[in-house]
């Protein structure tokens, strides 16, 4: 599985539509919405370096509002979060 960081520059005014076409993509497994220098980093896992071009500059790059991307392509992963246990915490009743 090969991983990709990617920065997303947006237009200000339509991030949450933006972030939510993004994270309808196939390949992309979270989105998130941040501060500065971007306004949405995505989180791209396929199993081959040509579906990075397929998903980045074909899909991700067209969507109306998109401005400019960054990637950055992970060589390895030094730890597993388990992020549906984290945000539960202290959601039992």
């Amino acid at each position: 599985m090969i991983t990709a960081i990617v920065l997303i520059k947006t237009s200000v005014d339509r991030i949450p539509e933006i972030a939510e076409s993004i994270a309808a993509l196939d390949s992309v497994s979270e989105v998130f919405s941040v501060t500065g220098t971007y306004d949405l980093i995505a989180m791209v896992r396929v199993t081959a370096h040509d579906d990075l071009a397929d998903v980045i500059p074909g899909r991700i790059s067209k969507i109306p509002g998109v401005e400019g991307t960054d990637t950055h392509v992970a060589f390895r992963t030094y730890s597993q979060h388990d992020l549906e246990a984290a945000f539960a915490i202290g959601l039992d009743n």
